[in-house]
């Protein structure tokens, strides 16, 4: 790598998409973003923006048709980069960031890709079925296209290693656990590590000085607590399934229910899985799991989008509470991701009732919308509470520099 290698390309490959960015590390500036989509079909369309002096989205360009595979979505991607100036073959390009989603209990950093580490990421398909295989396929692909070039691994469970093993231990038969690698995982930790982090810069204090509990609210929904700059609980679990109610996915649930639709119900494993994963959250509650839609049917009077909102609220409301008792002090709630970034009516129900905690939100400042972090609880109040927005692309290409670079 030489001097002048700062940039760092980010990809995020999942089953029959790419979504890439192309940062340069001196400012951490983007470059250039895009995604591939429906890679495999005939229907395939690729989005690209540059960014850098050429007008943001109004210069999107886009291509439409037939993409067959990862490695052709990739060499679709490098020309678009070229095109601008950015090819992948360009001694600017320091490495590629990888996001892999299941790191297990191996991977507690960013990691090189070689040969065995790839052999790892494999051997954990089985706990990530619908996301590790993709990450694979992404990151073959980009060493066939730049063997030369450093590909780095960062992992959604690493931030999350450091939860002890109270947390991280599920309450059952602890051979059993071990042979199939049953436990705590969690996930969205890149963005948890990062707004974790920024949170700490918002309060003024290092992040070693602070105890946050991190509300990431997408479609795909996790808390966690954070003490001291490391994880020490997460709602999501083995799988990404586990926790707070999502857009399609239930969350917490007696396990019993399995068994119950099981042997009641008729209904397979593969059904089973489906209808929690997919049909189940705020979907399987009220038809829609856009937070947007479900408002707007509550200011019409829509009882059961009100349910679902209720119901979304209340299990947020029992995970601050829990995390507030693991940590003991906390410094800072704060709200990021689609939904907690852009959903004020979310931020202050799941916060109203909370006083005696020392939690409270302004509403003019909850109300307000902005890019930038930025604190929305009254300057009274004993805890902040904050909306910090979420860089996941930034965060994966931060640990991939720095690990290259070291």
């Amino acid at each position: 790598m030489t001097a002048t290698a700062t940039r760092i390309l980010v990809l995020n490959s999942g089953s029959s998409s790419v979504k890439y960015q192309l940062l340069d590390m001196r400012d951490s500036s983007r470059l250039a973003a895009g995604l591939v989509e429906r890679i495999g079909e005939t229907t395939s369309r690729l989005v690209h923006t540059p960014l850098t002096g050429q007008g943001g989205d109004a210069a999107k360009r886009e291509r439409t048709g037939p993409i067959a595979d990862h490695e052709a979505a990739l060499k679709a991607v490098a020309e678009e980069l070229a095109q601008d100036g950015l090819g992948l073959d360009s001694p600017e390009l320091a490495a590629i960031g990888h996001r892999v989603v299941h790191g297990g209990l191996k991977f507690t950093e960013p990691t090189v890709i070689t040969g065995e580490v790839l052999a790892e990421i494999e051997r954990l398909v089985p706990v990530a079925p619908l996301h590790n295989p993709a990450n694979i396929t992404g990151i073959r692909t980009a060493q066939a296209l730049r063997p030369d070039l450093p590909q780095v691994a960062v992992f959604d469970t690493a931030f999350h290693t450091t939860m002890p093993e109270s947390a991280a231990r599920y309450a059952i038969d602890i051979e059993t656990a071990d042979a199939y690698r049953i436990r705590r995982y969690g996930f969205h930790g890149t963005s948890h590590a990062y707004v974790s982090r920024e949170t700490a810069k918002l309060l003024g204090k290092d992040p070693s000085e602070v105890n946050v509990i991190v509300l990431h609210l997408g479609n795909g929904a996790s808390a966690s607590a954070v003490r001291a700059g490391q994880c020490v609980d997460t709602s999501m679990g083995l799988t990404p399934l586990e926790g707070l109610v999502m857009g399609t996915r239930s969350g917490d649930i007696d396990p019993a229910v399995v068994f119950h639709l099981e042997r009641v119900a008729g209904m397979s494993t593969d059904e089973i899985d489906v209808l929690l994963n997919k049909k189940s959250g705020l979907l399987g509650l009220c038809g829609d799991n856009d937070m947007r839609e479900i408002r707007r049917r509550i200011d019409e009077g829509d009882q059961q989008a009100l349910l679902a909102f209720e119901i979304y609220i209340h299990r947020l409301k029992k995970y601050i509470g829990a995390y507030y008792a693991v940590l003991g002090r906390v410094d800072a709630v704060v709200f990021t991701a689609g939904v907690g970034e852009n959903a004020a009516p979310v931020r202050a129900a799941a916060i109203a009732g909370l006083e005696v905690l020392g939690l409270m939100v302004d509403a003019d400042l909850n109300a307000v919308r902005a890019d930038s972090a930025r604190l929305i609880s009254p300057e009274y109040a004993r805890v902040a509470v904050a909306v910090v927005p979420t860089d996941e692309e930034l965060e994966i290409a931060r640990q991939t520099y720095a690990l290259v670079t070291a």
